[in-house]
């Protein structure tokens, strides 16, 4: 099986990812929902109509996470808050989605993470309301900076693993039918030598689904 099929495979709902159960189940929800409105109607669901769904999905399963401590608050960014777990070796992080368009894209996000990244692999934990705004609530090691990190290593990183330059800190996968975003320098940290990547963004191109 080709890396482009493995990855297929676990985007689909097929493929065995153990860290990412309740990630592939909500965008196995989601899937199922949207196929069901196809049937119905030849109108794509909007992101809103999307997270009115989602909130069904959250509270029969009963997801909503009530553990937010906010004085355990490490940083902020454009899309999400982060916080130190009360073990020192794990960060929760609380994300609206608003790289993406749709959460269905977003699951599929955390899924291709925690296939090439498996030492900083997300963790869905649940669902949280924050300012009127539906975010997911993950749970990622924490990892040391020990040292700058070089944008010149990461690069030579993904061009070995097959990936090209878009544009600065951004890469696509012409193979797999994949882009990679916002690799800057707090996305990617250094601990002793070695590259973590954290907070990445992927995309599914138009062809990540054609047949390799």
């Amino acid at each position: 099986m080709s890396l482009k099929d493995e990855l297929q495979h676990i985007i689909s709902g097929v493929g065995k990812n153990p860290k990412g159960d309740t990630i592939q189940a909500g965008a196995n929800y989601l899937r199922k929902s949207k196929e069901a409105s196809s049937e119905a109607s030849t109108i794509q669901l909007t992101k809103g109509q999307e997270t009115e769904r989602l909130i069904r999905w959250i509270e029969q399963e009963h997801l909503w996470y009530t553990g937010i401590d906010e004085t355990r608050f490490l940083a902020e960014g454009a899309e999400q808050k982060v916080y130190l777990e009360n073990d020192g070796r794990h960060v929760i992080k609380l994300n609206s989605c608003i790289f993406y368009s749709y959460w269905e894209d977003y699951f599929h996000s955390l899924l291709i993470h925690n296939f090439f990244f498996e030492p900083t692999a997300y963790s869905l934990i649940g669902f949280y309301f924050d300012n009127h705004q539906l975010k997911s609530v993950v749970r990622q090691p924490y990892i040391e900076i020990t040292e700058p990190t070089r944008l010149s290593l990461v690069k030579d990183f993904l061009f070995s693993n097959g990936f090209e330059l878009k544009k600065e800190n951004d890469y696509f996968h012409r193979d797999i039918g994949l882009i990679l975003e916002d690799l800057h320098e707090e996305n990617v940290l250094t601990n002793h030598g070695a590259l973590f990547f954290i907070d990445t963004v992927f995309y599914l191109r138009s062809d990540f689904f054609k047949h390799s």
